[in-house]
């Protein structure tokens, strides 16, 4: 459960900055912080589950779109949510600036430990 919005925001940030750790065992790390040992993580092209799925997954986005194209991902500031449930909106633009690349919303729902258990992406574009 979201206890404050001090506590949600703290939460959208440490999923944003995940995306964009260039340390692997940092973010091997906060993948175990963030999601549940069982969570699940919903995109339109597939699904992703446990902490070794989530973790390829994170690190794959980072090689692609941060290592490689030379993006960084940050949220938009309009997260909210109450009970166990968040959303909030994410860009991805590159780092030395320029024009959004994309941009993605995402739904979570949280365990009884306050960690992710359900992460559903919709890219918007």
């Amino acid at each position: 459960m979201i206890h404050s919005e001090a506590a949600l925001q703290a939460l959208v940030g440490r999923y944003v900055a995940i995306w964009n750790e260039p340390d692997s065992e940092r973010r091997r790390a906060a993948v175990a912080a963030l999601w549940t040992e069982d969570a699940t993580q919903f995109m339109p092209s597939r699904d992703v589950h446990g902490h070794e799925q989530l973790f390829e997954r994170v690190t794959a986005s980072y090689d692609r779109w941060v290592a490689e194209e030379g993006c960084v991902f940050r949220s938009v500031g309009n997260g909210n949510g109450h009970h166990d449930c968040l959303r909030f909106n994410w860009e991805m633009l590159p780092a030395a600036g320029g024009e959004v690349v994309s941009v993605g919303f995402q739904f979570l729902i949280l365990g009884d430990d306050g960690r992710i258990r359900l992460d559903y992406q919709f890219i918007d574009r």
